[in-house]
């Protein structure tokens, strides 16, 4: 029997910070079919950003063009065009504003007020980008080594800077792409760094060579819980920054699923550069999570240098995968869910708020059949939320964990996490009129 708004209410009535309700039934589709394998439950912890909790989605089906010959990551597959409109359009919206140089302009405002800092983002403050290159390679940086695979998309990441160099005024030599395990492409760095975005600088898994990205020996990763494994480092690109841009992927995992939370497994390093969070005794904090755990995830978030820093989050949902392994084809990338209907996703995903757009990524995998036909950990396994459970309470989370930001200090607030109401509306507590939780804007 389909949930009744009174039932949810009844079972999880919203205080102040605190979500409960865990008993309840898994979300349904409007049909009373079950789709996704996680509970309803009023919204956990208290939205951030401009508009707190607000999560932007912008589609564009003219974005992506692929028949399914060659390689999906192929500028000529993409729409340049269409996906720097989506980011401009992405922008303006996550701000209030009428355009895009507006709208950076009051992100990177509120970015300071809310660090106690006052103006926007001034000449010669450097910014980093870490995309998801997971997919793209670990020893070369051949295109054709892992033909298929999935990482961030080129065309996106240079609509991306150029936003950010022709909108937001931040010079090309300020900011740095970085994936520290991984090789971004050079035919990547080339496109990224051509034109307008000459300048732009890369850092990458280059040992010993002049793209290397370089561990900071000052700035040790520091657990809130004991850690089995090697000491961590941050790059120094990103220790050297004012602000962060966490560029993260659309996709399901091996663990069911990556989004910007694990998307800063690319930011620490240890002695074994291509597994660094394998050598740091993470991936089974994260392969067997269960509801109620310490989360490796929320504490990368709560950390100064990264989630302290970023100014945006995104998801780039251009053409997605149910894995991280997994390669890419027309089929697996062809969305079932409305209003995709078929088509490719050709989404993309902003917030300044990192537990409610990870909260409605989560949603779209869970509830996309094609997703969860290729991803058996999509459709049950509920462990896969327990970062957000954990990232929306950090103040008093469930595993009663002391979440510090990598310097001592406690962490009181990250975001706000729930489900939507339907993958049909895909509505959240702030579009049915709540005063909490995670309000989805299409633009």
């Amino acid at each position: 029997m389909a949930m009744t708004r009174r039932d949810f209410l009844k079972g999880g009535i919203m205080t102040a910070g605190v979500c409960t309700g865990s008993s309840l039934l898994p979300g349904r589709a409007a049909s009373g079919r079950e789709i996704s394998p996680f509970p309803a439950h009023a919204p956990c912890g208290t939205g951030v950003g401009v508009f707190p909790g607000r999560v932007v989605w912008t589609r564009d089906p003219s974005a992506v063009r692929w028949d399914g010959q060659g390689y999906w990551w192929q500028p000529e597959h993409f729409s340049e065009s269409a996906v720097l409109a989506m980011v401009r359009s992405g922008i303006a919206a996550l701000a209030g504003t009428s355009d895009a140089v507006a709208g950076w302009q009051t992100l990177f405002r509120h970015h300071n007020e809310s660090r106690g800092r006052s103006g926007g983002c001034a000449p010669g403050q450097r910014l980093a980008v870490k995309a998801n290159m997971n997919g793209a390679g670990a020893y070369s940086d051949d295109p054709h080594g892992r033909t298929h695979e999935s990482y961030t998309s080129p065309v996106l990441l240079r609509a991306l800077l150029l936003s950010l160099i022709e909108d937001a005024g931040v010079a090309p030599q300020d900011i740095t792409v970085y994936d520290a395990g991984r090789v971004i492409p050079e035919y990547m760095r080339r496109m990224c760094s051509s034109g307008p975005l000459t300048g732009v600088l890369f850092r990458h898994r280059d040992p010993n060579g002049p793209l290397d990205a370089l561990p900071d020996r000052h700035c040790p990763v520091r657990w809130s819980r004991d850690i089995a494994g090697a000491v961590n480092y941050l790059p120094a690109c990103v220790t050297e920054t004012t602000y962060l841009i966490n560029l993260a992927s659309l996709k399901g995992h091996c663990y069911g699923m990556t989004l910007c939370g694990k998307n800063h497994f690319g930011s620490i390093l240890n002695a074994d550069r291509m597994r660094a969070p394998q050598a740091a005794g993470l991936h089974a904090l994260v392969s067997s999570s269960r509801m109620g755990d310490y989360a490796v995830l929320a504490d990368l978030t709560a950390n100064r240098h990264l989630g302290g820093k970023t100014v945006l989050c995104m998801l780039d949902g251009l053409i997605t995968a149910p894995g991280e392994s997994v390669n890419i084809t027309r089929e697996k990338a062809l969305w079932r869910q409305p209003p995709f209907n078929g088509n490719f996703c050709s989404s993309l995903f902003f917030s300044q708020d990192p537990v409610a757009i990870d909260s409605v990524g989560a949603d779209f995998l869970v509830n996309e059949p094609v997703m969860r036909e290729h991803n058996a950990l999509l459709r049950h396994y509920r462990g896969m939320e327990n970062y957000l459970h954990e990232a929306a309470l950090i103040a008093s989370p469930p595993s009663g964990t002391i979440y510090r930001d990598g310097f001592g200090g406690v962490v009181s607030n990250l975001g706000v996490h729930e489900h939507w109401n339907n993958p049909e509306e895909k509505l959240y507590s702030r579009n049915l009129g709540g005063k909490e939780g995670i309000e989805l804007v299409r633009a």
